[in-house]
């Protein structure tokens, strides 16, 4: 099971997620999230992960930004993903190439086939899957775990959406994905991951 801790804001909680188990970590670029990181934080954090030497995924989430920006930030940054959790249409994956992939969050089994035909990438995750909500990310809703399994079933996705420690083990029984996702669901509050969360999340997602 793939683990990524997502909306990552300090060098601490960086080494903190890697040393309970994540193999991916993000970065949100998103300037209304109370995740939201600069360009100049996380070059330094991801250099000093580097230099740590952990062996983890960096992952820089984006909001409707153009794909040269895109591309800037994850030059800067050592950027090793993109995850695209706007309104994006699926040019800008395409320029973006087989680094990035799309956050979805569809309303039905309809949405999700289509936008497993317009987005998905044949490299891993294809998608990740997270509620349905106004908002963009970090709403702490659960996705629809139906939907997402029949995704799941097609393709390996990243589920996302309302993920905890208490209830992670049922949402992989559930859903059977390639990987998890969790942001709010490891926090002592927005913004600030809690380390003993993320333990208790990386381990009962892989029991």
């Amino acid at each position: 099971m793939h683990i990524k801790i997502c909306g990552i804001t300090s060098l601490e909680q960086a080494l903190a997620a890697v040393e309970a188990g994540a193999h991916m970590i993000g970065f949100n670029f998103y300037p209304p999230s109370p995740r939201a990181i600069s360009v100049q934080k996380c070059a330094r954090i991801v250099q000093a992960l580097r230099d740590h030497g952990p062996a983890v995924i960096t992952v820089g989430v984006f909001v409707n930004m153009p794909p040269e920006q895109i591309r800037a930030i994850m030059d800067q940054c050592r950027l090793d993903r993109a995850q695209l959790s706007g309104d994006e249409p699926p040019e800008v994956l395409d320029a973006l190439g087989p680094v990035a992939f799309k956050a979805v969050r569809p309303a039905s089994l309809e949405e999700a086939l289509a936008a497993l035909a317009h987005y998905g990438r044949d490299t891993a995750p294809a998608l990740l899957v997270d509620a349905r909500t106004p908002h963009y990310g970090g709403s702490g809703k659960l996705a629809d775990w139906r939907i997402a399994r029949e995704l799941a079933r097609r393709a390996p996705i990243l589920l996302a959406g309302g993920l905890t420690p208490d209830n992670v083990q049922e949402a992989i029984r559930a859903v059977q994905p390639w990987g998890v996702d969790v942001a709010s669901g490891v926090e002592a509050r927005p913004g600030i991951k809690d380390p003993a969360r993320m333990v208790a999340f990386v381990r009962n997602a892989t029991r």
